[in-house]
């Protein structure tokens, strides 16, 4: 891949968070809040102050951002951005462009960690995989034929809106089952577990029933040699992987699941490291 020097911002609904990422080991990082209920050009502000900082570092290949919404990859374009209101339409890549005279990849934050985890995480040596967010929502990045795939319009992987149960899938598959469909805190019901609480436990059960049919509907449509699971909720596979597993070997090809690999990542910093690494994937 050789030595490229390359800023990864990961913007959030409350800030912006970015490093210098080479051969994937990051520079210190610079964090810092946004103002999320301010204009276009507030929340730009935010983002310029955290690259200004950056840039002195030197010898800068080009410039990766993570946005949490749905992004037009071609020519830049961000679109409703989650919890900031202003940015319905954003021409980020034009307007960072010609700003730093640098090249500027954009994309959303489920592939960003794909891509991260297929150049610097467990995706080395595939050609094709899947990257599984479980945190709020369950969105996922798709690798195939060694690149990221995100759809005509940015939307393949969303398989956290699929039909489910009594709503969507991902209020089941991801950290919104605990919160939403049970009532009670993500984190209390992980530290139970720890504890050998039985209440903890047999939510995980259930949960991990959720998580093998998401992983399913992954196999069904992409097919892929490796999913790995990123996301809050992934802290707590071992206490859902043995119900997950139990859900997959429903699944009707007996080859897939005997050949299906299945990884948690353990990558820090995913959406900085994922953002810096939309440059290699665009080579």
């Amino acid at each position: 891949m050789g030595i490229t020097r390359v800023i990864g911002i990961d913007l959030g609904a409350t800030n912006v968070r970015g490093a210098v990422v080479e051969n994937g080991q990051l520079s210190a990082i610079t964090a810092s809040p946004i103002k999320s209920d301010g204009s276009v050009e507030d929340v730009l502000a935010d983002i310029y102050n955290i690259i200004d900082t950056l840039l002195p570092q030197g010898d800068i290949t080009a410039i990766g951002i993570g946005v949490p919404s749905i992004v037009d990859v071609e020519q830049g374009i961000v679109y409703d951005v989650l919890n900031i209101p202003s940015w319905k339409e954003v021409h980020l890549k034009k307007i960072l462009e010609q700003k730093y005279n640098l090249p500027v990849y954009v994309n959303n934050d489920a592939n960003c960690f794909a891509v991260g985890e297929y150049y610097y995480g467990k995706g080395a040596g595939y050609s094709s995989m899947v990257g599984l967010t479980m945190g709020t929502g369950l969105g996922a990045g798709i690798v195939i034929n060694k690149h990221l795939y995100a759809g005509a319009n940015c939307g393949a992987g969303e398989f956290g809106f699929l039909p489910y149960e009594n709503d969507l899938l991902e209020y089941y598959a991801s950290g919104s089952f605990f919160t939403l469909t049970k009532g009670i805190n993500g984190l209390t019901v992980y530290e139970n577990a720890q504890k050998g609480d039985p209440q903890a436990l047999n939510l995980y059960q259930e949960f991990g029933r959720h998580v093998g049919y998401a992983i399913k509907m992954v196999m069904y449509t992409y097919d892929p040699q490796l999913i790995v699971l990123g996301g809050s909720a992934r802290h707590g596979y071992e206490y859902f992987k043995t119900a997950m597993w139990e859900e997959i070997y429903t699944l009707a090809f007996a080859g897939s699941v005997k050949r299906i690999k299945i990884e948690v990542s353990d990558l820090h910093n995913s959406g900085i490291i994922g953002a810096a690494a939309l440059h290699l994937d665009s080579l």
